[in-house]
């Protein structure tokens, strides 16, 4: 169990942080960008939940939980010690991204395939999910960049691929399922 009883510890005020390992890294290194942009995009989750309900809640709070799972797993580099270590790090799974193609699949099958593309907006839940689709893609972004430096837990990869097409979907799906899409109008304002 994590406790926190004092905030602040001034043992960032010279620009570094520590990870999971213990290890002291510049706030501005790229895995801290990485994990960063996943706690941003956890955000925008939490205000996508302010217009949901029920199910779509329930979906959401998930979500959210499993992108504190993926800051946990970025902020620990060492991937080869898990296996002896006496407090494994928590690493994202491939049951958890199979889950979000599961519910994408749920999702996708309920609307009418796209003759367009679409923009954000209709209701202030899609609005919100498309959001968290483009912040969700930034992470991907940062995580795939991290990647190419270090060593990066591919599942963590992939559930970010997933998790930003969920955001799609859902965001059809609560503008009506699709009925309510905006459309792209190509040129319209040409």
């Amino acid at each position: 169990m994590v406790v926190l009883s004092k905030i602040y510890t001034k043992t960032g005020d010279a620009g570094e942080t520590a990870l999971g390992n213990g290890a002291r890294v510049a706030k501005h290194s790229n895995r801290v960008a990485a994990y960063g942009t996943v706690d941003e995009t956890n955000a925008t989750v939490g205000l996508a939940r302010l217009h949901a309900t029920g199910d779509f809640d329930a979906a959401l709070a998930r979500i959210s939980n499993d992108l504190f799972d993926l800051g946990a797993d970025l902020c620990n580099p060492d991937l080869h010690k898990d296996a002896t270590a006496e407090y494994p790090p928590l690493r994202v799974i491939a049951g958890q991204v199979a889950r979000l193609e599961s519910e994408i699949d749920a999702m996708n099958a309920r609307l009418t395939p796209l003759r367009s593309f679409i923009l954000p907006g209709g209701s202030a839940l899609a609005a919100h999910l498309h959001l968290c689709r483009t912040v969700s893609r930034r992470a991907e972004r940062c995580v795939v960049e991290l990647a190419t430096m270090e060593e990066v837990n591919p599942e963590a990869v992939k559930y970010l691929n997933r998790l930003s097409d969920w955001f799609f979907v859902a965001g059809r799906i609560a503008n009506d399922e699709g009925s309510a899409d905006v459309l792209w109008v190509p040129g319209l304002t040409r």
